[in-house]
């Protein structure tokens, strides 16, 4: 038996490749969008992937099965209760599939979603009765367990998944030997889970010790516990969930379009036209000259997630990117399913060296300069744009909280008329949130170079409990 982890950082999801060599038969469990991976492993192993498999419909990244059935001609395989437009096997509780010695057997874990699935791994030629792994996907994480909220939008209440995944859990998961590998679909950053580790691979022995969610409580106190204080999912999660259950086209097919060069007046007459410009270059560079009205979420960061985050699904997008950037920036919108766009600037900013009407730039400084300021007669107001829980942890005094996350629809909440300190946990987000600013009119924007990890304990800050 041959079993492999593919963990992708930026989205902190981790996909599978599973093969019985002898008879050279391999199926891959959750896999991203952008599959060359799985293809290359297959040809050095020299097995043919004949089977896909997902967890469950995923909201937070764009899964690949319908990217391997178009390469491999491979079968797809979901829980018994999913449905979708494309043909699928449907594997109910039991339901095994055997890849020579090796058998993937379904285990109905319903709970993140009513559709999620674990699948077991037998080595039969090892042990054909005690399974080796079980791919769990976000029903239970290292650390943690899938949180039971993001079916709310079609009806579906928390409290009732909730109480499904804490049967899924007791009747389910924690009746497996404890020697039982744990491979889950997400790791630490998911905002699939709320306390997952950075571990990526555990045991069934180790989480039912040190699974703060498998600690001995009632059905009620888990249903509550599991319920509360859960992060804010970002918008396109919903949007994902439904194109996972749909036939759409493939990356392939869509960079074809996103790797289109434009020339700048191409660029203005999209932009014109309602397309949401993209800059995807480094703070600093954003900051010293961008083009008017441009959106910025810099490729160093979480870019598909907050791309997705203040993005808006509906419109095409322009790349704006450092030559050669472009199929990076193009294919990783891809894997969250962000396929409107329509091309990239050509030359990125040397295309507009002659055009300086069209460009703005934004104040960058670092902490002690915002130090200086603050301690003038007129000083900045200080916008924090972290989550509430990093706020509470700690913050500049005076400071107003508006997370980034919600900026767009509470823009009333932000001072105008005076200047404005966007600051964050390192600058990543806070330049982010003078595009979105500049966007809908703000001006005056300073933007704090490394943000509160450089800001430290200084004399202004003020820890809340």
């Amino acid at each position: 038996m041959f079993l492999k982890q593919y963990y992708l950082g930026c989205l902190a999801h981790a996909s599978y490749l599973i093969a019985d060599l002898e008879s050279k038969q391999a199926a891959v469990v959750d896999p991203q969008r952008d599959i060359d991976e799985y293809l290359a492993e297959a040809d050095r192993l020299g097995v043919k992937i004949g089977h896909v498999l997902l967890t469950h419909f995923h909201a937070d990244f764009l899964a690949g099965h319908l990217e391997l059935r178009q390469r491999t001609g491979a079968r797809l395989y979901l829980g018994a209760a999913a449905e979708a437009e494309y043909d699928f096997q449907a594997l109910a509780d039991g339901d095994s599939l055997d890849l020579g010695q090796v058998r993937i057997q379904a285990l109905a874990t319903p709970g993140h979603t009513p559709e999620s699935t674990s699948y077991l791994v037998f080595d039969r030629a090892t042990d054909p009765d005690r399974p080796n792994a079980v791919l769990t996907g976000d029903t239970l994480f290292i650390g943690d367990v899938g949180r039971p909220d993001l079916m709310a939008s079609v009806g579906v209440s928390a409290e009732e998944l909730a109480g499904c995944l804490y049967d899924s859990l007791h009747n389910k998961l924690l009746t497996l030997p404890d020697e039982t590998l744990v491979y889950p679909a997400h790791g630490a950053g998911s905002l699939c889970g709320k306390n997952m580790s950075s571990e990526t691979v555990s045991t069934i022995g180790q989480q039912r010790q040190l699974n703060y969610a498998l600690q001995p409580m009632s059905r009620d106190e888990f249903i509550q516990m599991s319920t509360a204080n859960l992060p804010e999912a970002p918008a396109y999660f919903g949007y994902d969930a439904m194109l996972n259950r749909q036939e759409r086209a493939t990356l392939t097919e869509s960079l074809e379009q996103a790797l289109k060069p434009l020339s700048l007046d191409e660029v203005l007459r999209a932009q014109n036209g309602g397309a949401q410009v993209l800059d995807v270059r480094s703070e600093d560079d954003y900051t010293s000259g961008c083009l008017k009205g441009a959106v910025h979420v810099g490729l160093g960061g979480k870019y598909a997630t907050w791309a997705g985050t203040v993005l808006d699904t509906e419109r095409t997008i322009v790349l704006i990117t450092n030559p050669g950037s472009e199929r990076e920036a193009a294919m990783r919108l891809g894997r969250i399913g962000f396929d409107k766009v329509q091309g990239f600037l050509e030359g990125g900013s040397a295309a507009w060296q002659d055009r300086p009407e069209l460009i703005a730039r934004f104040e960058r400084i670092d902490v002690d300069a915002l130090r200086q300021r603050l301690a003038a007669d007129d000083p900045p107001h200080v916008l924090d744009v972290r989550s509430p829980g990093e706020f509470e942890g700690g913050h500049i005094e005076s400071a107003v909280n508006v997370p980034l996350n919600r900026l767009q629809k509470h823009l009333d909440e932000v001072p105008r008329g005076t200047e404005l300190a966007l600051i964050c946990g390192t600058g990543y987000r806070s330049t982010i949130a003078v595009s979105i600013l500049a966007g809908h009119g703000f001006d005056r924007l300073l933007d704090i170079r490394g943000g509160m990890q450089a800001w430290g304990s200084g004399e202004t800050a003020c820890a809340t409990s």
